[in-house]
């Protein structure tokens, strides 16, 4: 049995088998599943001297063990294989672990939540960079955390990272043992992953082991469970609120008045910068704002290079990204929006009516007030994905008529420009409210298939026109 097995052939595991591979480690990779894609990352790796098995799992026994087992984030913590494992008395980590194990001499910002990470991780990022720090962003967004690692090898005292700034699933938090970032941030919680984590209350506690190993800890103020926890829970907590100082928690925080993202840590608050320098729309991006601000002045960052951040950030890819404007329609990608919560705040951010295509592989949760946000702005529907036809039957339920299964993007693109024609309305807009994994192997794909089918639009409509 090699010293240490990988499982999970994604962009994590091949992270973590490289760092081990660069330091000395003898390593095996497993994936249960033989797609083309992890047959060709297969070969690929083979060249590597790599060694990836598919289409299965590792046999344990009491005489030939491994001395550690790394997970991907999107393997289920409590398989048998890796109970066994456990049981075993092999060490079981996540990628996100090693990761940290490697890169905790150098300061972290740890930011977590249902909605909203990858917006405040690379908003921060930004910040920071700006600042003139060598801050990567890594984890759920960009890099792999283990790739941040590679790069960042010991042995080198150049060029070596300022801070870290990492965006943390559940999935990656439920795997880690001692990560513990300078900085934590909470953005919101929802019931969401209950199909891996069974309760909101398991839930709950996965995201709040992070923060309480963080030394400063930012937690939305507006977020209504995170708010009634309040100062009961979280008594050292920076509070963040959008409503102003009066509806703060506590005597530190940040908030917005009169237009202007200010600090209250000391008795006198002090303007940072203008909520209008952010070029992305929505309540909850100002909420990401706070959260990001927050985070950069405890690091110690002055109000100019946040300003300047502020001002240049461009927003994120998949997450109410315009794609292009075709004869008056903007077409927007959500594609990050993976659950009701965040494909409610998409549909809310854009103007109405909008023709709205969401569906995938539907997840457990509340879906009454996005069913709500359809009923107010949504001219027309289009479902795709597996999850088609019960979306149609839930839109039946509330008395909402105009929705059409198209199963496909493609179809789906298709005849949104006719029906926004036919609705006059100014937006199309994909916010699934589901995982991708019916269609897709992640919501970037997705959001690529997305761009493509509307790029493709637009240049045969000005093709046609031009002849």
């Amino acid at each position: 049995m090699p010293e240490a097995l990988i499982i999970g052939l994604g962009k994590s595991g091949v992270a973590a088998v490289r760092l081990l591979k660069q330091e000395g480690w003898e390593v095996e990779l497993y994936d249960s599943s033989t797609s083309p894609t992890l047959l060709q990352q297969q070969q690929e790796l083979a060249s590597e001297h790599i060694t990836v098995k598919l289409g299965n799992t590792p046999e344990f026994t009491n005489s030939d063990l491994s001395k550690l087992i790394i997970v991907s984030p999107g393997v289920p913590w409590d398989i048998p294989i890796l109970v066994q494992a456990r049981e075993l008395g092999m060490e079981t980590i996540g990628e996100m672990e090693l990761a940290w194990r490697h890169l905790q001499d150098i300061p972290w910002v740890g930011i977590t939540g249902t909605n909203g990470k990858t917006t405040t991780t690379a908003l921060t990022a930004a910040i920071f960079q700006t600042a003139g720090l060598n801050a990567p962003a890594c984890g759920n967004i960009g890099y792999a955390a283990c790739e941040v690692a590679i790069q960042n090898p010991k042995s080198k005292i150049q060029n070596r990272f300022d801070w870290i700034i990492a965006e943390l699933s559940s999935y990656q938090i439920e795997s880690s043992v001692t990560l513990a970032p300078r900085i934590g941030i909470w953005t919101t919680f929802t019931p969401d992953h209950l199909a891996r984590h069974k309760t909101l209350e398991n839930y709950y506690h996965i995201k709040a082991k992070l923060l309480h190993n963080c030394q400063l800890q930012i937690f939305n103020g507006d977020d209504l469970y995170l708010s009634k926890l309040g100062l009961n829970h979280w008594p050292n907590a920076y509070w963040t609120s959008v409503k102003g100082e009066k509806f703060l928690i506590g005597e530190k925080g940040f908030y917005i008045e009169n237009g202007w993202v200010m600090e209250k840590i000391t008795a006198t608050p002090q303007a940072i910068v203008e909520v209008s320098a952010l070029r992305m729309v929505g309540e909850h991006n100002q909420q990401n704002l706070l959260m990001s601000v927050a985070a950069a002045r405890l690091a110690g960052i002055d109000s100019n290079a946040i300003s300047q951040a502020v001002r240049e950030f461009p927003g994120v890819p998949h997450r109410l990204e315009h794609i292009c404007n075709w004869q008056g329609i903007d077409f927007i990608n959500d594609s990050k929006a993976t659950n009701y919560d965040a494909a409610e705040v998409g549909l809310a951010s854009v103007q109405s009516p909008a023709i709205l295509i969401a569906g995938g592989e539907a997840k457990a949760g509340d879906d009454t007030a996005w069913l709500g946000q359809i009923q107010a702005k949504a001219a027309a529907v289009l479902l795709i994905g597996n999850a088609a036809p019960a979306f149609a039957k839930r839109l039946q339920e509330v008395g909402y008529s105009n929705y059409h299964i198209v199963e496909t993007m493609e179809n789906a693109v298709s005849m949104s420009a006719e029906l926004a024609k036919k609705h006059q309305a100014s937006v199309v807009l994909l916010s699934p409210a589901c995982a991708s994994f019916d269609q897709y192997p992640n919501f970037e794909m997705r959001g690529e298939d997305f761009r493509q089918l509307c790029q493709r639009k637009r240049g045969v409509a000005e093709v046609r026109y031009e002849i």
